[in-house]
């Protein structure tokens, strides 16, 4: 993507992110009605309302751009610039009044994510970052730690149920003992921590793309590594996440590749 292009797009992702954020805090001050949708997940007309204002403003930013969104599926074709949309990342902590909840906004050029912003209006947070350009936390760079030991590691876990049946839950449970210390931050939060410094390795599984794939450019820019939980690239189709410093990243791969 040439640099004009791309500064075009991460304006155009960062107004978006803000015009959502006035949508979401309209409805956390005043409060919502839940759905169920088909896979037993909530939503709310805060998540839709939200990204009705992402698209209107990322159309009419790059109108060759394909999104595809959380709430109204792929407009366009994938493939080429496909926007990737969650307006509202963590539905039921925005339901249960906990500010554990974010916008996500990351745009792919063929197989390549090259720019994220992730807004977390409640909690206070915004974090953005553009392929070669560096992660941006409030408009100070960041950088993730030079942790190099897993005795001296923090680790953030985050929707684990499905590693309790994997042959790695075992593998996990010797890093967790072996590390210097164990939370569970979750959703954009763990993310946001690593990529500036205070947290050094994320591990999850039954995530999607758009959880996901702004957080990854943000802790890439920001000098860490963000893959699968085997170790692959993020593809529309990932569903884990070890991400961490590039040492500590190592370390835990083969650990649990055991």
């Amino acid at each position: 993507m040439n640099p004009e292009l791309a500064a075009l797009a991460l304006a155009a992702a960062r107004d978006a992110a803000a015009a959502a954020a006035d949508v979401i805090r309209h409805y956390w001050h005043r409060g919502v009605e839940v759905e169920l949708k088909a896979d037993a997940t909530p939503v709310t007309v805060a998540d839709r309302e939200a990204e009705r204002a992402i698209r209107k403003i990322l159309q009419a930013a790059l109108p060759q751009a394909s999104i595809y969104g959380e709430e109204f599926g792929l407009d366009g074709e994938r493939g080429g610039l496909l926007w990737l949309v969650d307006p509202l990342d963590g539905t039921k902590s925005f339901v249960r009044r906990t500010p554990f909840f974010s916008t996500q906004i990351a745009l792919m050029e063929g197989d390549d994510l090259v720019l994220g912003v992730s807004s977390a209006p409640i909690y206070g947070e915004t974090m953005w970052a553009g392929a070669g350009d560096g992660a941006w936390f409030d408009g100070e760079r960041v950088r993730v730690a030079d942790t190099r030991a897993i005795e001296q590691a923090s680790l953030s876990i985050g929707n684990v149920r499905t590693l309790t049946a994997d042959a790695r839950w075992d593998a996990l449970g010797a890093l967790i003992r072996d590390s210097n210390r164990i939370r569970g931050y979750g959703d954009f939060c763990h993310y946001h921590l690593l990529a500036r410094g205070s947290l050094d390795l994320v591990i999850e599984s039954d995530v999607n793309i758009l959880d996901i794939a702004a957080l990854a450019v943000i802790v890439r820019e920001a000098g860490g590594v963000f893959t699968d939980l085997d170790g692959a690239p993020l593809t529309l189709d990932t569903r884990s996440v070890l991400a961490g410093t590039p040492a500590i990243h190592a370390q835990a791969l083969q650990r649990l590749r055991r």
